[in-house]
């Protein structure tokens, strides 16, 4: 039986990996943050995948900008992180997502897709991006 490496960080330390994409896939985020954690690694997901539903809370009325303050501390889960993986079931990435990719990129920190990994478990070849 073949043993599987654990992924590890340049300091030989469990790597660090936060996940990105649409709320929306709230069930493939579960299955993306047990594989990886099975795998050895330390997983940073999404706090949450919808706005508080808090008694006398109206989003449409929130001066605080709850949501720019969330994105903020998810642009801050990419600086902790080794490494980025794209929740992106069927290949889909919205802009949220795609201002993340490009924010871990800028940061230097790989970035990998789960519709790449699924296409080539699968045994096809990936489709490239563009």
């Amino acid at each position: 039986m073949e043993e599987q490496q654990t992924p590890q960080s340049t300091e030989g330390e469990a790597r660090v990996i936060t996940l990105c994409g649409s709320t929306k896939f709230e069930a493939e985020f579960a299955e993306v943050n047990q594989r990886l954690t099975m795998d050895g690694c330390i997983v940073i997901r999404l706090g949450m995948f919808s706005l508080p539903d808090l008694p006398g809370y109206d989003s449409t009325a929130d001066r605080s900008d709850l949501k720019g303050r969330l994105g903020a501390l998810h642009l801050q889960k990419i600086r902790m992180a080794d490494e980025v993986y794209i929740v992106d079931p069927g290949g889909y990435v919205g802009e949220s997502t795609r201002r993340e990719i490009a924010y871990a990129t800028s940061l230097g920190k790989p970035v990998r897709y789960l519709s790449r990994e699924r296409v080539d478990r699968a045994g096809k070849t990936p489709r490239v991006s563009r």
